[in-house]
């Protein structure tokens, strides 16, 4: 790395951050400038709490997104059939209340009764068999594929939809108005857990057909049965959800409306919290973690480490195809350096790409790529590069817990790149656009991601990236060997033998670099001091029902 370039830009970054954080009507959109106070233009009452995201949804349809934004909304909106104990990855009924395997391929659910949806009509095993069915049949009619819903998650927690030989769910029945029935291809050891991963939110049939392939949509609807009723979402600015006077849980939600602001910067977000205009927010820059302990105002609130934040190397693009190249660029990039720059004690970096809570399925023989930029160059020359070659970095333009500064990071990459003589023209869009594009062939030649685990076990980190279906942003890339490994380790349930199986998983990743893990971080979230009842998720996101504001 260019040594003297990368800390100019670093303090560059730094003296930045500064002055928005003081002067934030400079640094912000006019959407961001607007405060936002409890009895302002919401018609907010005085206990309404006010949450900094860091940016706006996708939408709002279950099952049809896969970024962290579109979920924390999702679930203040929507129950979904299990859900986790708070600020754990341990199981809880939610909208079912018992589960169990008559078979290894049989799972039966019991459902809660009595629950209703915002709209007044009934949840009940029909509308569980409608919410599953529209993300696993292609044909379904309420589906509305044709209008270029996706529902990738799907298949990356479940290998295909239906009709697929890869499809793990083979069919859905109810056997009575309390009684789903789930027929799987294969065991899965794992599949109440995937089920209760934050996609799967379960929304009213009546309102889906009413609003046809606009549900989910600002000035559509969106109707679970969750603790917030939607009441309006103004594009770039907020969404506005009031409390849900009917909910099964008796007490809940706290508080009578619930704001959700889009800051997508991490120094306004903290400038608004410092300044009343929110109550609590997530995904600050570790850089801010002393600004917000030293303010007598705010905690400090750490959320359990669960994801990875890594670089996709995509090989359809011919450069990358060959993975001496993809090697040269892991030994190129001066990850220890960075992390430790931008992330300071906040993260770590190894050679997995799952997180160390999971080491019992890593190799433990593995060694990080250490930082060789001549080794890297050596790497090029043999793979026909010896003058580098054009490559394209896609950046995301939304701090996640992974990356809270994705631009800055970016810039970091290129320049150590372009040490080595690969000549990176960095790129950006629109968060729904960046992350739908990827998909489109032939997708981004290199690209930021990240991931927070949706349940606590290493298939929802790997399978989902390497399985059948998940490559799709790397150009399709499969390895036979891996899909059989990683197909082992879901039908195995003994710790030991699945142990065995991932650590192969993790050591042909390690040799293929196809996602480069950079960072496993521990994300800083903030609140003032008058909030209450707040317990975030090492998932990434949570209920807001238990948050209380004194007044």
């Amino acid at each position: 790395m260019r040594q003297a370039a990368f800390y100019r830009w670093r303090s560059l970054w730094l003296a930045v951050a500064f002055v928005c954080a003081i002067a934030l009507t400079n640094c912000t959109s006019s959407n961001q400038q607007k405060a936002v106070t409890p009895t302002g233009s919401t018609g907010a009452p005085g206990n309404a709490l006010i949450y900094g995201s860091e940016g706006q949804p996708i939408n709002l349809e279950p099952g049809n997104i896969t970024d962290g934004n579109s979920i924390i909304v999702q679930d203040q909106i929507y129950d979904r059939l299990i859900t986790f104990k708070p600020g754990t990855t341990d199981l809880k009924p939610s909208l079912v209340t018992e589960w169990r395997t008559t078979d290894p391929t049989t799972w039966t659910f019991k459902l809660r009764q009595g629950v209703t949806f915002h709209d007044g009509t009934a949840f009940d095993a029909d509308a569980v068999k409608f919410n599953v069915e529209r993300w696993w049949d292609p044909q379904h009619p309420n589906g509305y594929r044709n209008a270029g819903k996706r529902y990738e998650i799907w298949a990356g927690l479940f290998g295909g939809f239906k009709g697929s030989p890869d499809s793990l769910l083979q069919s859905v029945t109810v056997l009575d108005p309390a009684t789903v029935q789930f027929k799987l291809k294969q065991p899965f050891a794992g599949f109440p857990n995937a089920l209760a991963s934050g996609y799967f939110g379960i929304a009213s049939p009546a309102a889906i057909r009413k609003a046809g392939a606009s549900y989910g949509t600002p000035g559509s609807l969106a109707i679970g049965t969750g603790p917030f009723v939607f009441k309006e979402w103004r594009t770039g600015d907020r969404i506005v959800l009031e409390k849900n006077p009917n909910y099964w849980q008796t007490g809940l939600p706290k508080v009578n409306q619930l704001v959700v602001r889009f800051v997508t910067d991490p120094a306004a977000r903290l400038a608004q919290l410092r300044a009343g205009q929110s109550d609590f927010t997530v995904d600050l820059a570790p850089d801010q973690k002393n600004e917000v302990t030293s303010d007598p105002n705010l905690d400090a609130v750490m959320r359990p480490s669960f994801n990875v934040g890594f670089l996709a190397l995509n090989p359809s693009y011919k450069p990358l195809a060959d993975v001496r190249v993809r090697r040269a660029i892991a030994l190129a990039i001066n990850r220890p350096a960075i992390v430790k720059a931008f992330w300071g004690d906040l993260g770590v970096h190894d050679a997995h790409f799952t997180p160390p809570t999971l080491s019992w399925s890593q190799d433990a023989t593995l060694a990080a790529y250490p930082f060789a930029p001549e080794q890297a160059k050596q790497l090029l020359a043999a793979a026909g590069y010896p003058n580098g070659f054009d490559l394209d970095l896609w950046y995301m333009p939304v701090s996640r817990p992974y990356y809270p500064t994705p631009k800055p990071i970016a810039e970091a990459f290129a320049a150590d790149l372009s040490a080595v003589g690969i000549r990176v023209s960095l790129q950006t869009k629109d968060w729904a656009a960046y992350q739908a594009d990827r998909l489109k062939p032939p997708g981004y030649q290199s690209f930021m991601m990240g991931w927070t685990g949706d349940y606590g076990d290493p298939d929802n980190f790997l399978y989902y990236h390497f399985g059948p279906g998940g490559t799709a942003d790397l150009g399709n890339w499969k390895d036979d060997r891996l899909f059989q490994l990683l197909n082992q380790a879901r039908e195995a349930s003994d710790k030991a033998t699945r142990a065995k199986l991932y650590s192969q998983v993790d050591a042909i990743l390690h040799r293929e670099i196809l996602r480069l893990p950079i960072v496993h971080s521990q994300p800083l979230l903030a609140k003032r001091k008058a909030i209450d009842g707040w317990v975030p998720s090492p998932l990434g996101s949570e209920t807001f029902d238990t948050v209380t504001k004194n007044q």
